[in-house]
């Protein structure tokens, strides 16, 4: 079995200048898929509101939503490191209910860590979970739980009071104990800056290639939704649209009787099945027939259908 990517490791590979990858994922398929690719993170996004609830932001997901599906993703990853987020209302009420939900989290789903949004009006809560022993990745820049704050999902940091601030952001999570910090949607040169003035990994979204590594949406890279282009993403495959041919190539067979074929069916044995044609008589006739087939079957033993009749 593959060594299980800690925060050791991911800090190692900082150090080492060896990029860091990360994936979202929000079932056990998925996680299995992107365990085997040998990607460092699997990140339970709280982006499962819009990629795979149907909502229009990450607002409405709860605890019991990541839940669900957090523990879903760590039965599937063997070797990735799983971070889970920490939805919008779980953590914003101060550090007490942030360790309640943090702990709840992690025993619930096993997972190795946790991820919330915020710079310095997150730093306590990252504190006091890090001394409690719950490891926490951080997020600033754009934090999509605050986008009706910040008016829609646009890059952040662009005029230099917003970079110092997000510089400021940045060494406040590192300082406070956080094992990583996601940047996105943050200009290039300013998430290079903070790449090089915090000690921890930086993993960007939307963020330039000079953070310590990179974090993208399954959807997004695997193009499964039309309408959900976003700029920082790239494409590097179109299932979307081959899961509809695919589709659409069934439903055409089905309606054609092309399938299925005697390649996708099973079979009995001749006197079986004749057998229970005798004990299932038409409504207009006599069941004492089938009663008379019972008593017969006490004395006579019905061949078992081989392996090959029975797949």
């Amino acid at each position: 079995m593959a060594k299980h990517v800690t925060v050791v490791d991911l800090q190692a590979k900082r150090e080492q200048g060896k990029p860091i990858t990360m994936v979202t994922a929000y079932d056990y398929p998925t996680a299995k898929l992107i365990d085997q690719s040998g990607i460092d993170l699997i990140l339970v996004g709280d982006t499962l509101g819009m990629v795979v609830l149907g909502y229009e932001s990450t607002i409405p997901v709860t605890v019991e939503d990541m839940i669900h599906h957090g523990k879903a993703v760590v039965r599937g990853a063997k070797r990735a490191h799983v971070v889970i987020d920490m939805p919008f209302g779980s953590y914003q009420e101060g550090w007490q209910q942030a360790l309640h939900n943090a702990t709840r989290i992690m025993k619930e789903t096993g997972c190795s860590s946790v991820k919330l949004e915020g710079g310095q009006r997150s730093a306590e809560a990252v504190r006091k979970l890090v001394e409690a022993g719950i490891p926490v990745m951080g997020h600033i820049g754009l934090t999509p739980q605050s986008v009706n704050q910040v008016g829609g999902f646009k890059v952040q940091g662009k005029t230099p009071r917003d970079a110092v601030h997000l510089i400021g952001d940045a060494v406040a999570l590192a300082e406070a104990g956080a094992y990583a910090i996601v940047l996105e949607l943050v200009p290039t040169a300013l998430a290079h800056m903070i790449t090089q003035r915090v000690k921890v990994p930086t993993i960007g979204i939307g963020a330039g290639p000079f953070c310590s590594g990179q974090v993208q949406v399954w959807h997004d890279i695997l193009g499964l939704y039309d309408d959900l282009k976003p700029k920082h993403a790239r494409r590097f495959a179109e299932i979307g649209e081959q899961i509809k041919v695919a589709l659409t190539e069934y439903r055409e067979q089905v309606e054609a009787g092309a399938f299925p074929t005697a390649n996708e069916s099973f079979y009995m044995d001749e006197r079986a099945l004749e057998l229970i044609r005798r004990m299932t008589p038409g409504a207009d006739e006599d069941m004492s027939e089938a009663e008379r087939v019972l008593r017969e079957m006490e004395t006579t033993s019905i061949p078992q259908a081989t392996p090959q009749q029975a797949e």
